[in-house]
């Protein structure tokens, strides 16, 4: 049988040292903006409510702001409390992707089920698909969810454990191909732009109403940073909502950071995207139809298409959707009524026919007696 383990090696000392190096990074990247020792106001962290984001959140904290002078209070130990903020993972409608309870975006997942990429993805390893559930015993292994087993056998090995026999460098390979895809259809690949407004739209509304905010205080703003510590589909969700997604997993302790930048009046929007802590520089993205230093308002215009009005009343279904379910439905209580009908009125007939056979011929018998 195949029992996933827990799908992040922040579990290990590995996972935890990626995070610790990320917030290294932050601090030599923004040395001279953010003050050297910790300063509460300067700050703001927000975590899902998952025991690896908030060891994630720990662990670059910890990187970013080791403490100095007065901030030490116990000798020989590097390392100070900064606060991490969050809510119960049933409130969650900010950081955690796919947001459950949206039944539009439900069907526009079954929709994409019937495009013609994903039919022929389903047919070229259908084969696969099987043998990954026979040798799993994952009955449901599909390619929404194969990532999961992806996951668990690439953290397997990072443990040092002994892979089945069946999981080959090939299979490892494939099990790569379909986990990549299942993440660009779950918020893109078909109606990327409606998908979005129900998925990672929420989030890239919270991130523009921070730029807003901080444009109107200006210099005179004390929060210099907020940091978001979620998922990977947090990061697809995002990427797929702005039209710079890779197509690839995020890998581990990955980063999309947002930089507000001002020159005298103007305010201006760069993003770039750290997914390799093999290199010194994180990778610039641009938004379509921008320059790489996107100016806000040109930023703002140009993500309002995918940054929903109303949430709760976007993802719910349509009235002409709805009335066509009610028809069906209506249709087929119908047929099933005239069935009930019909073989009512078989048994009736049949129930009204004279006896015959064997009570004639014991008639017969008791007058020749």
């Amino acid at each position: 049988s195949f029992s996933p383990l827990e799908q992040h090696v922040l579990r290990n000392h590995d996972g935890m040292q990626q995070h610790f190096e990320l917030g290294q990074f932050l601090r030599k990247r923004y040395v001279g903006f953010l003050s050297e020792p910790y300063v509460r106001y300067e700050i703001a962290v927000r975590s899902t409510d998952y025991d690896r984001t908030l060891m994630s959140a720990e662990s670059n904290l910890a990187g970013l702001y080791p403490p100095n002078g007065s901030q030490v209070f116990h000798p020989g130990l590097n390392w100070q409390p900064i606060p991490i903020h969050t809510v119960p993972q049933d409130e969650e409608k900010l950081l955690s992707f796919p947001l459950p309870n949206c039944p539009r975006y439900n069907l526009l997942m079954n929709e994409t089920e019937k495009t013609e990429i994903f039919l022929n993805m389903t047919k070229t390893y259908g084969d696969f698909l099987k043998m990954v559930r026979n040798k799993t015993g994952v009955e449901s292994a599909s390619i929404e969810s194969i990532w999961s087993i992806h996951d668990t056998l690439f953290c397997e090995e990072k443990h040092g454990m002994t892979l089945p026999d069946w999981v080959t460098p090939e299979v490892m390979n494939t099990l790569w191909i379909l986990k990549n895809f299942g993440f660009q259809i779950m918020f893109g690949v078909y109606k990327r732009e409606e998908k979005a407004r129900l998925q990672g739209g929420l989030l890239l509304d919270q991130i523009t109403k921070n730029f807003t905010a901080a444009a109107t205080l200006g210099s005179s703003g004390q929060l210099k940073m907020i940091m978001y510590s979620a998922h990977d589909t947090t990061i697809v969700a995002l990427q797929q909502a702005l039209d710079v997604f890779n197509g690839l997993q995020p890998p581990y302790a990955s980063c999309h950071i947002f930089e507000l930048h001002q020159d005298n009046e103007s305010f201006s929007v760069e993003m770039f995207y750290r997914n390799d802590s093999s290199v010194d520089e994180p990778y610039p993205l641009t938004l379509p139809g921008c320059a790489q230093r996107c100016p806000l308002q040109d930023f703002i215009r140009l993500t309002r298409s995918v940054i929903p009005v109303d949430w709760d009343k976007e993802c719910q279904l349509s009235a002409a959707y709805n009335d066509t379910d009610v028809i069906i439905g209506l249709a087929v209580c119908g047929c099933v009524l005239l069935l009930l009908v019909m073989l009512l009125f078989i048994v009736l007939c049949r129930q009204s026919e004279p006896a015959i056979g064997y009570s004639h011929i014991i008639n017969q018998s008791d007058d020749q007696s």
